[in-house]
């Protein structure tokens, strides 16, 4: 494990003392997914990638991480969280409160959960279709200042053999959540489409671009299909009657190594993405600066506090040390 540098910008962000460390290893796939972050505890919540048992029956765990320092001290523990089938993506949300995706299953429908993060198991329903029309497997979220709900909806359940045929095509939708006495909540919109499967995004730092990544290139069997998208997309957010569009869509980059899953923005507007060989890293101009390196890839991840960047490599939990100026647009930590 080590940084790739192509760029004296990449260097900065590092600085003298960047380190990577592994946390936890275990034997099955816990480390794939949601990476959430609780500034409060100290705490990690992620989701594990599908297990399957001899059976055929699949399912996702959801566990916490607590913490320390001292890499040998970190632990952590499977949770229930109620009503929730097959978790994935998360983001946290207000009054220690996180968003978790629930990609459903053969009878359970794909939503949006509120989960509290002091108490995981005390789960509330958000939404869980576009009006009659059921979701297909939510798959990631992020949240605006504003308080709404971004989310994308690939068709990966039903590929995966634990969703039924899709009812919606692939795309990415914005919820405003019941706000009492606020005109226009409580509304779902679908604002973009046009991918192969919309998986991964992101606010730029002022809220002005949102980035979507597509992982076409990988089917829900693990397939690949090298003539399929495996790159992120740029969009403006521009505002008509009081409403948010997305224009200018535009290709922002595409990944030398595997696939574009979760995505992230520090502060100074330099967009991560987990793919194959690692975390790469790109300036607001999409040119490639450097690479956090790890055998086997990156699902997701997330930043901590202080430079702290939290990597999920499937089977082993790592602890990357950036420079402690550089911090998570999403906490500011």
């Amino acid at each position: 494990m080590s940084f790739h540098s192509l760029d004296s910008a990449f260097d900065a962000l590092l600085g003298p003392d960047a380190t990577i460390e592994c946390l936890l290893t275990v034997e099955e796939p816990l480390f794939h997914e949601a990476a959430v972050f609780d500034p409060a505890t100290d705490q990690l919540f992620v989701t594990s990638n599908r297990l399957i048992d001899g059976s055929g029956n699949q399912r996702v765990q959801i566990s916490r991480v607590h913490l320390k320092n001292d890499a040998s001290q970190v632990s952590m523990a499977a949770l229930s969280c109620a009503n929730i089938a097959m978790g994935n993506g998360g983001v946290n949300y207000k009054d220690g409160m996180m968003i978790l995706c629930d990609q459903g299953g053969r009878s359970a429908p794909s939503a949006l959960y509120l989960v509290d993060m002091a108490a995981p198991e005390k789960t509330q329903l958000l939404i869980s279709g576009f009006f009659s029309r059921g979701f297909n497997s939510v798959n990631d979220v992020v949240v605006h200042s504003d308080g709404s709900i971004w989310f994308t909806d690939p068709t990966y359940g039903f590929e995966q053999g634990y969703r039924p045929k899709p009812q919606l095509p692939p795309q990415v939708y914005r919820y405003v959540p019941p706000r009492e006495g606020v005109a226009g909540s409580g509304s779902i919109r679908a604002i973009a489409d046009g991918f192969g499967h919309p998986n991964g995004l992101c606010f730029s730092p002022d809220e002005h671009i949102l980035y979507v990544t597509d992982t076409d290139r990988v089917c829900g069997d693990g397939s690949i299909r090298d003539d399929r998208a495996s790159s992120i997309y740029a969009f403006d957010i521009m505002v008509v009657k009081g409403q948010p569009f997305l224009a200018n869509r535009r290709l922002y980059a595409m990944a030398e190594n595997g696939i574009p899953d979760g995505i992230k923005c520090d502060l100074e507007g330099n967009v991560y993405s987990g793919c194959g060989d690692g975390v790469d890293v790109w300036n607001e101009g999409g040119k490639l600066i450097g690479k956090i390196l790890v055998e086997g890839g990156i699902a997701n991840f997330c930043f901590g506090k202080n430079g702290e960047m939290f990597l999920l490599n499937e089977t082993r939990l790592w602890r990357a040390r950036l420079k402690g100026g550089v911090k998570g647009a999403l906490l500011g930590l």
